[in-house]
Formats: structure tokens, C-alpha cells, sequence
């Protein structure tokens, strides 16, 4: 275990990272107060610092990363409004919604889903105007990735290599996956916004979504394995031949090493 003067000094040294990943995440999800992410990390950081084994081989660093990160997932949730309760209800109540749109060809009424539901026209309501301001649930797949995804001060070439390879990767996903994954996580529209531009329903966005980053995932994986050779397994839901297809496009983007990198193990398949 470290001295006291050992744990005093990895704290004030490790300081500016609590701010440094706060400032980042806080700038991705803007309705966590920046303050209450920073105090939250903080607190890991001393907690950390209190816990630490140097004998066990791993940087003070990455071990501190790992716990602020923790730390500002639980204040995440803490702030989520929605309780789970509240997400099944949306969720039941937008199924429904969809359901009847695609059985009526058009946008049902308030008073015909409470029917086939059979509630209120009240409590609808409530969920549909709670469908629009709910956030994506920390449980979500990939919910956090842009926090986990957060780099030390001191990584910024290899930060601008993973960067290139997510433009990249973003740029040959499909036309219309690619055109909501952009407006969701760049230009911060609402789903149901999206969802009328394109004609479709607010889920067919939320699965587009989805599916969109789980192939970004699967573009990052494949480019950042750890054993060059060894392809990961795909967390995507597309067929392999769409699968191939996208890395096909990702390689023809880019250099020879993301070429390589793609072409060889897309053949090692």
C-alpha cells in the first residue's frame, strides 16, 4: 500500500484528470452539470488513491480512469429522471403507437392507443410527452461508450488515430443509418424529430441508431484488436455479407494500413 505522502501526492498530481474527463464528458452530455461531475470524480480519485496497490503492476493512472469513470456513470443515473418503471411504460405505450400506425397507415390518436392499451387518454399522454424528453438509458448498449472512450491528456496521437478511423468508419455506414447516427450524437436532435423528417416511426430510429453504433463498435474492434489476426466477435446484428460490405467501404476510404487491417481480416473470415 502507498504512504500517506504517496496518497497525497497521486491525488494532486491526478487533479487535472478529474477536470480533464469531467470538461470531456460534459461537453458530450450536456445535461450533466460539468460541477457535479468534477466533484463526483474527485471524490473517486481520493477513494482511489486510498485503494491503490502498487504491487499489483497496474499505472496509478489507468487505475484512477477507471474509478472517475465509475463514479460518473452513477451520477448519471442518479440524474436519469426516468425510473424504470416510467421507461416500461414509454416503451409500451410507443409499441402500441407503432403498431397501430403500420396497421392504420397513419399516426393513430391519443384516445385510440389508450383503447387498445386500456388506459386513459390521460396517461397516454403523459408517456408520450415523456418518450420525447427521455434520455438513453444507462443500461443501453454502447450508453457510455463515449465516456469509456475518454482519453488521457497525454494520448492525443492516439486519439487522433481512433478519431480518424470512427470518421471513416461513420462515413461508410449506411446513407440513412449514417445520416441518424449523425444527427442524434453530432447535431443533438430529438428522435421524434428525425423520426418525421424521414417518415418513419420514432423506433425504426432507435433501432437505426443502435445498429449504427454497434457497427462503429465493430469498425473499432476490428481496427484496434489486440492480437493482430484474431478478428473480435461482431456486436452488430447485420448479415456477415453486409458486415464485409461495410469494411470493404472502410478500407477503400483510407490508407494502406486501414486497408490492411480490414481487407486481411475480412479474408481471415
Amino acid at each position: 500500500m502507498t504512504t500517506r505522502a504517496e496518497r497525497n501526492r497521486l491525488i494532486v498530481d491526478n487533479l487535472p484528470l478529474v477536470g480533464f474527463l469531467a470538461a470531456e464528458l460534459s461537453a458530450r452530455a450536456t445535461h450533466v452539470p460539468r460541477e457535479e461531475l468534477a466533484a463526483a470524480g474527485a471524490l473517486a480519485l481520493v477513494s482511489a488513491a486510498d485503494a491503490f496497490d502498487p504491487g499489483l503492476g497496474v499505472p496509478f493512472g489507468a487505475y484512477a480512469r477507471r474509478r472517475i469513470l465509475g463514479s460518473f456513470a452513477d451520477e448519471m443515473r442518479a440524474m436519469d429522471w426516468a425510473s424504470r418503471g416510467i421507461r416500461r411504460r414509454i416503451k409500451e405505450t410507443i409499441a402500441v403507437r407503432d403498431t397501430l400506425a403500420a396497421a392504420l397507415g397513419r399516426t393513430p390518436t391519443v384516445a385510440e392507443i389508450a383503447s387498445t392499451m386500456g388506459v386513459d387518454a390521460a396517461a397516454v399522454s403523459e408517456s408520450l410527452a415523456d418518450a420525447d424528453r427521455a434520455v438513453v438509458a444507462l443500461d443501453e448498449p454502447m450508453a457510455l461508450s463515449l465516456a469509456s472512450d475518454l482519453p488521457l491528456p497525454d494520448e492525443a496521437a492516439a486519439l487522433s488515430e481512433r478519431r480518424e478511423v470512427m470518421m471513416r468508419a461513420l462515413d461508410a455506414l449506411p446513407e440513412r443509418m449514417q445520416h441518424i447516427v449523425r444527427s442524434v450524437y453530432f447535431e443533438d436532435r430529438p428522435v421524434k424529430e428525425i423520426a418525421e423528417e424521414l417518415g418513419v416511426s420514432h423506433s425504426a430510429v432507435s433501432q437505426q441508431r443502435s445498429e449504427g453504433l454497434r457497427l462503429l463498435r465493430d469498425a473499432l474492434d476490428r481496427y484496434f484488436a489486440e492480437e493482430p489476426g484474431v478478428v473480435p466477435l461482431p456486436t452488430s446484428k447485420v448479415s456477415e455479407s453486409a458486415r464485409d460490405a461495410y469494411f470493404t467501404r472502410i478500407a477503400a476510404s483510407g490508407g494502406r494500413r486501414l486497408a490492411n487491417v480490414f481487407l486481411k481480416n475480412a479474408a481471415a473470415l
